[in-house]
Formats: structure tokens, sequence, C-alpha cells
């Protein structure tokens, strides 16, 4: 009798252990259905592509991009930059470990910070000009204060705002100085406090880790768009902590995303070699730029101030132009010997700067201004 219970018990246990296995794999089946039926819904409301509306729009003229400036400081490769709402100053921080501010019409250094750790992979420019954030490899994002004086150690003013579980992958002022969005490989986004340094709201939906956010445009900046190595682009309410949007139409990870300069919109970048604009409105994809002969990732995403065009900046040592209604490229531009890691347009739409080493690029009047 007991030799009877022994065998049936290791029977009873296991098929009680495989009821959670079974519950998971109904779960995520349930998913896929559900992901199915809504991108069935989202299909029925595509009645048009953007290309084909914008036919009738006349297309974009010959146009000349050159180097103004070349800014030199950085010991290795250049991370990530950040522009000064004031159209002059910018800040980069680099794998060397330290954080630079420029004056990018004279390419003097005003301020320079060595962080306690290398690969500084995020730095922001707070909305005043009166400090700015990074952090990266250490976890942290550190807040440091500016002044008027070049000699004094902003080391000792460092105001440690944010941690997480992993590296710090992107950070971003809101419209204040005192509140500041951050990214992270933990797989979250998280709101802080700069004064007190206290979480505010933290932002769960991402499966791997989150490579790039961006700010919304509008007056109250309540939402925000990131994308991670998931594939996955998600639109959040700061106030909620809820994504309220989700876009899984790359294939690979994404590096950048950046919103169109109404809000209505946004951008990304990845590793499949293609950039994507994504309609809030209409809820889904609107426009793939693309071509054969790119076989190489994308790093880096911004638009003009008008938002006719796309700026991406690539693996292949390039930045490519593309008409964002027409999906086309309109240009190419080459200037430097490694991967563009980062690209930022101006505050005011006359330049924009992109790095592994920081290039300034003015355009002519066409480009750069309204179209």
């Amino acid at each position: 009798m007991l030799r009877g219970l022994e065998m049936e018990t290791p029977r009873t246990n296991l098929a009680v252990a495989s009821q959670p296995s079974d519950t998971l794999t109904t779960l995520k089946t349930e998913s896929e259905t559900l992901k199915t039926k809504l991108e069935e819904e989202r299909a029925k409301l595509h009645d048009v592509e953007l290309h084909q509306v914008a036919e009738k729009i006349e297309a974009l003229g010959q146009f000349v991009m050159k180097t103004r400036r070349t800014l030199k400081g950085h010991g290795n490769k250049v991370l990530c930059m950040d522009w000064c709402k004031d159209k002059r100053r910018i800040v980069s921080s680099s794998q060397d470990g330290k954080v630079i501010v420029w004056d990018a019409f004279t390419t003097n250094k005003e301020h320079a910070v060595t962080m306690p750790c290398t690969w500084v992979m995020a730095c922001a420019y707070a909305p005043s000009g009166c400090a700015v954030a990074c952090g990266g490899l250490d976890n942290k994002c550190s807040v440091y204060p500016l002044s008027l004086d070049k000699n004094e150690n902003l080391a000792a003013k460092k105001k440690s705002v944010a941690m997480h579980t992993n590296y710090l992958s992107a950070c971003c002022f809101t419209n204040s100085d005192m509140q500041i969005l951050t990214s992270s490989g933990d797989g979250t986004c998280a709101l802080w406090d700069v004064e007190s340094g206290q979480m505010l709201q933290s932002f769960h939906g991402h499966a791997a880790d989150v490579l790039c956010l961006d700010l919304a445009p509008s007056e109250t900046g309540n939402t925000f768009v990131s994308g991670g190595c998931d594939k996955k682009a998600c639109v959040w309410d700061m106030r909620t902590g809820q994504c309220i949007q989700s876009f899984e139409t790359h294939e690979s990870d994404i590096n950048s995303v950046r919103y169109y300069p109404s809000g209505d919109a946004f951008a990304s970048g990845s590793d499949d070699a293609t950039c994507r604009l994504y309609d809030l409105r209409a809820d889904r994809e609107v426009a793939i730029y693309s071509k054969e002969s790119i076989i190489f990732g994308t790093s880096s995403v911004d638009f003009s101030l008008s938002g006719r065009l796309l700026f991406g900046g690539y693996n292949d040592y390039t930045i490519n132009v593309w008409d964002v209604l027409k999906g086309t490229r309109v240009s190419i531009l080459f200037g430097h010997e490694n991967r563009v890691s980062t690209l930022r347009v101006s505050p005011d739409g006359t330049a924009f700067s992109y790095a592994r080493l920081l290039v300034n690029w003015s355009g002519s009047h066409s480009v750069i201004t309204p179209l």
C-alpha cells in the first residue's frame, strides 16, 4: 500500500507543477490572438499611403550642406549630445568618461566634468540652460548646475537624482528644471524630482533594455515615447504611468525615437536599417524610410524644424536625409570616419550636430526653414 502511494506521489506533483506552465502558455496564446485582432482592426483603417497623399506636393529642390564647425576634445567615442535652448551651447558625453559643455559658435569648451565611470551614455540640457544632466554605466543620473565662472569645480555641486538597477541609456528634462525622465537597461523608464531625488512615477512595459526616449513637444508635456531592444515603441502618460499606445513593426532594436514638431507623430530608427513614422491619431505606422542599398542600422533620428525633413544617422558613417512626405532620400552627408552615434537639430532649426566628433552642419535656407 505504501509503495503504491510512493509511486503515485511524484505523478501528482508533476501534474500540479505543470499547471502554471499550461496557464502561461494559454495566456501567451491569448495575448498573440489579441495582438493579431488589433492589427486587423488597424489594417481596416489603412486606406491610403502617406506618399500617395503627398503626390501633388512639390518635390524638394537640391540643397547643399557644409561643415561649419568641428568640436574636438573628447578622447573617445561621443555617445550623446544635446542643444541648449539658447541655440548656441552644446553638451556632449563620451566613452572617455567626460561631459563637456561647448560654445558651438567659437568651439571653446566652457565646462568639463570627469564622471566616476566611463561610457557616459546620456546627457541633457535643462530648459533654463543653468544645468546639465548625465549618466551611464554608473546606473545614475547626475545633475550639475552651471555658472558663469568657468573655473568653478562642477563636481563639487553634483546632485545624484536617479538610480536604476542597470545602465542609464537616456535622460531628458521635462518642461522645467525640476523634473527629469530617464530610461535604463533595466527595462524601465522613470520620472524623478530633481530637488528631492524621489521617483515620482515609474513606467513598466518593455520586455528588454530601453534605449531611448523623447518628450512630447506640447506645452503640457504629459506624454513621452520610448524605444528599446524588444523592437517596441511605447507612448506613455506621465500622470498615470500607463502605456497608452505601442507599436511593434521594427525587426530589430529601436535605437532612437523623436517626436514630429507638431507632436502628432514620431519617428524611430532601428538596427533593421529603417526609419519609420508613426501617426498617433491614426494609431499606426504611416511610412518607412529605407533603400535596398542601406544595410546598416540607424543609430539616431531627428526632424527639421518644419518637419519636412528627417535626418537619420547610420552605422556606415553617413547621414541620410529623407523627405518625410514623399518617403524619398533627398541627400546623403559624409563627414566621419566611424559610425554616427547621435545627431540633434538646433532649437531654431538653422543647424544640426552629430557625433563621433561633433560636427555642426549649416544648410541653405530652404533646408532649415519651413517648406
